[in-house]
């Protein structure tokens, strides 16, 4: 079982740091924004147009983590500061969704206009991908409109043909620099940029590029319409939450100087 350790809230939501019961620390997120902004493009579009952040009958977002910690090192995740890490059981994800529902009895995710579950805290899903489908499948039979969002870096030999239908997947790309990648991640067992780019999934949506900006020279044009065709892939420019390890490698919060809310 869970237990809250530590709490903070925002206008829009609540972070919770959650302790398994060997004791192994776990982030969830509890989030929610007006429906306008599902289908939001470009910096005009992708903002609030009131102070009004909306409500979780409109668009509710959960975001669990598939690990206690991580072992891909990422050079600008506070995730880092964990000494140890440990995959989730299915059941672990499952209470992270359960826990957050259960402190919203005046609304049911079924009357919600589009609930989320973002795969995006802790961990690297695909390291961990037989307790993550289970997982899915639990979640997915007790809320059928649910809309998985499924992050990873690309593990080397990862499967993507069970991306169907209201399952997307993201790849977390941040830099057409390949080096400069192979240093922002530096886990080895993960696909080049142009094996990324051959992916094709079934889902309802295109796949999407997360590109957490720490340099200007990250983002080359030229090289993301070589590799990542547009009918396939969507781009989503995301700024760095800054934090200790980020600024000890020298990249603070980057160059997308905009708080990411959702």
């Amino acid at each position: 079982m869970l237990t809250v350790k530590k709490t903070k809230k925002f206008k829009n939501g609540e972070v919770f740091l959650l302790n398994t019961e060997d004791d192994f620390p776990v982030e969830t997120t509890d989030t929610f924004l007006p429906y306008y902004t599902k289908d939001a493009v470009g910096r005009k579009q992708n903002c609030l147009i009131s102070t009004q952040p909306g409500d979780r009958s409109d668009r509710w977002m959960i975001g669990i983590s598939v690990m206690s910690g991580c072992p891909v090192g990422c050079k600008f995740c506070a995730t880092g500061n964990l000494k140890k890490w440990r995959n989730l059981k299915a059941s672990e994800m499952v209470e992270q969704v359960e826990f957050v529902i259960s402190r919203h009895t005046d609304i049911s995710p079924l009357n919600s206009k589009e609930f989320k579950i973002n795969w995006t805290r802790m961990g690297e899903p695909f390291l961990n991908i037989k307790e993550v489908r289970r997982a899915i499948e639990v979640i997915s039979e007790a809320y059928p409109n649910t809309h998985h969002y499924i992050s990873t870096i690309g593990v080397s030999g990862s499967d993507y043909s069970w991306i169907t239908g209201n399952t997307t997947l993201q790849l977390s790309v941040h830099s057409f620099d390949e080096d400069y990648r192979n240093w922002l991640i530096p886990f080895k067992q993960k696909e080049r940029l142009e094996t990324l780019g051959n992916i094709r999934t079934k889902s309802n949506l295109k796949t999407t590029i997360n590109l957490t900006l720490a340099r200007d020279q990250d983002f080359d044009i030229r090289a993301m319409k070589r590799i990542f065709n547009k009918d396939n892939f969507f781009v989503k420019i995301s700024p760095i939450n800054e934090n200790n390890i980020s600024v000890a490698n020298s990249m603070g919060e980057g160059i997308i100087k905009q708080k990411n809310i959702i």
